[in-house]
């Protein structure tokens, strides 16, 4: 749920801390998401006399921050007080099990109370994952998606299973409420079966709280502390596991504790690798670290340097090497360097976890640099062709030449009065048939030849003139047909490849059959408007999109558009894409 933004807020929460003999650091990132929506809990010494127990938790709201809030700050007393006389002690391990469900079901039954979310004001809902730690014992607790793992033994000794719907205990319960599961989800909206809040999949009559679409009991698992086994536990939401295994993120955070002891760093680059690798989520990770956690080696402290030194030494290299064709762009750079074998990259991590080295080392080298992808601000739309130009700029000088000129109902003529070369592109002029035809841009390149130019149809005849002072109903001129298919060459992937992701090149044809949808609601000034307002939102990082949406408002019913991109802005984190709109033609 949620929509993103034109680029990732990247400021972090960050905090650490110790007691109890362990010691613990955490991290969150907003990153693409328009709301930050994950919170999180970290308490090193309980009340009720249990201060050498602690508790830590992540929360990963949907639909809204206020569930997940709450929690951060009750949860922990809801369990104190729960079934378990924790205030004479902890009792045994099941009753500790006993007094964690009751804490769950509490808190969400009295969250319930609150008139936002009694109302269905606030619709919000929210995962839990947490650990409880004992002198003895490890309770992990989980309700939902996010998920913890236990690393023991240098290995995942521990994981919690994700509550999905398509699971299928979960779906039993689901269709047993008289739901349903599709494309996985609950109902075919919320994608977790188990949560606190989301009070609107909990009204089912009948049904007692844990039968109800999505429940709020959580599974407990007890695990006996090893004193040298035991090395740390990770909580994380699922912006974090979406990109990485279990097996990667423990190999990752176990090569980073070898070469710093900074617990929030470590978790800061864990926030960092899990945008690089393509998390579109909020990313939240809490990271405890148990007597047995690894210690810094002398000999991967080296290593690390070694490979940043070399890093380094490579992008230099690529810069040096530029040529005529002038500074490599930082997506360049990046894909070359991933072409190479590099050794000793971070396990689990890889080279997304080394971006942000050869991005220091690329601004440093490069200040004058343009702004690309989800970095690009507001100077970007200022940057002259000549100096490269922008994505955006490309686009826009592109568009500007695809113009067309609307005369009247009953007759239609193409002009091109531009220039006859733009953004590496040429605009060839129909000269078989009409001179006038709608112009068609492809790229310069010696590897592939100019397509042939498509047939213009002939000309509609106009309407008579009206023999009454009465109005008549206009016929419209008959349908058009538009050009065979086969007259649309399939553009070669590799043919119409760039040299770097900052050379745009596009091939833009198309025929506009007569229809009266296109009579009544395109003309001139409301295609070259629509045309204006794609390039407005365009240089807001959008264009993918609004092209889309264009498309589909103005241009449905009549118009046969091709629009093809050998290379695209890099924070989509696609090398190359190709976006064909087609609408055949409509018959009145």
């Amino acid at each position: 749920m949620g929509a993103f933004l034109d680029k990732p807020k990247t400021e972090k929460h960050s905090a650490h801390g110790e007691g109890n003999g362990l010691r613990y650091g955490l991290s969150s990132m907003q990153g693409w998401r328009v709301e930050m929506e994950d919170a999180h809990t970290a308490v090193v010494g309980l009340p009720h006399g249990l201060t050498d127990w602690s508790f830590f938790a992540v929360y990963d709201g949907h639909a809204g921050s206020r569930v997940a809030n709450y929690c951060s700050g009750h949860l922990l007393e809801h369990i104190l007080s729960g079934g378990a006389d924790f205030a004479s002690g902890p009792g045994s391990v099941e009753g500790v099990k006993d007094g964690i469900r009751s804490g769950f079901l509490n808190i969400d039954e009295y969250m319930r109370s609150f008139s936002d979310l009694r109302q269905g004001l606030d619709r919000s809902g929210s995962t839990a994952v947490c650990v409880l730690l004992s002198p003895t014992h490890l309770y992990f607790i989980n309700c939902g998606d996010s998920r913890a793992v236990l690393s023991r033994d240098s290995k995942v000794g521990f994981s919690t299973q994700d509550h999905k719907p398509c699971n299928p205990r979960e779906k039993e319960r689901i269709q047993n409420a008289g739901g349903s599961v599709m494309i996985q989800r609950v109902n075919g909206s919320l994608a977790v079966s188990r949560a606190l809040g989301d009070y609107d999949y909990k009204c089912v009559d009948g049904k007692g709280p844990t039968e109800q679409l999505v429940s709020p009991e959580p599974e407990v698992c007890v695990l006996e502390r090893a004193a040298e086994g035991d090395e740390f536990v990770v909580l994380a939401c699922d912006g974090i596991w979406d990109v990485m295994s279990n097996e990667e993120l423990c190999e990752f955070v176990r090569s980073r504790l070898l070469v710093c002891d900074d617990l929030e760093k470590v978790c800061n680059s864990v926030v960092d690798t899990c945008l690089h690798k393509g998390s579109r989520d909020n990313m939240s990770v809490v990271l405890v670290c148990l007597p047995g956690a690894p210690k810094i080696s002398e000999e991967a402290v080296k290593k690390e340097e070694d490979l940043d030194k070399y890093l380094e030494t490579r992008v230099e290299e690529l810069l040096g090497n530029g040529g005529e064709a002038g500074v490599p762009d930082l997506v360049s750079v990046l894909r070359s360097i991933a072409t190479e074998n590099i050794p000793n990259l971070p396990p689990g991590g890889g080279l997304a976890s080394k971006r942000s080295v050869i991005e220091a080392v690329y601004n440093k080298l490069n200040p004058h640099r343009e702004e690309e992808g989800a970095c690009a601000g507001g100077e970007e739309e200022e940057e002259s062709e000549e100096g490269g130009g922008s994505t955006a700029a490309h686009l826009l000088e592109a568009l500007r030449q695809f113009r067309l000129h609307y005369r009247g109902s009953t007759a239609r003529c193409w002009r091109s009065p531009w220039p006859p070369t733009t953004c590496g592109g040429r605009v060839l002029p129909r000269e078989q048939g009409r001179a006038g035809g709608p112009p068609t841009m492809t790229a310069t390149t010696t590897a592939r030849s100019s397509p042939p130019p498509l047939p213009l149809p002939p000309r509609p005849r106009p309407h008579p003139p009206l023999q009454s002072r009465r109005p008549a109903k206009m016929r419209p001129p008959p349908s058009l047909k538009p050009p065979p298919t086969e007259h649309l060459p399939a553009p070669s992937h590799s043919s119409i490849l760039p040299q770097s992701s900052s050379q745009m090149r596009y091939d833009l044809s198309s025929s506009f059959p007569s229809s009266r949808s296109l009579n009544r609601r395109i003309g001139h000034f409301q295609l070259y408007h629509a045309y204006s307002s794609i390039l407005q939102v365009h240089c807001k990082q959008k264009w993918l999109f609004c092209l889309f949406k264009f498309t589909q408002k103005y241009l449905e019913d009549s118009l046969s558009y091709f629009f093809c991109c050998s290379s695209c802005p890099p924070w989509l984190g696609f090398p190359n894409l190709l976006v064909t709109f087609t609408k055949l033609d409509h018959t009145d």
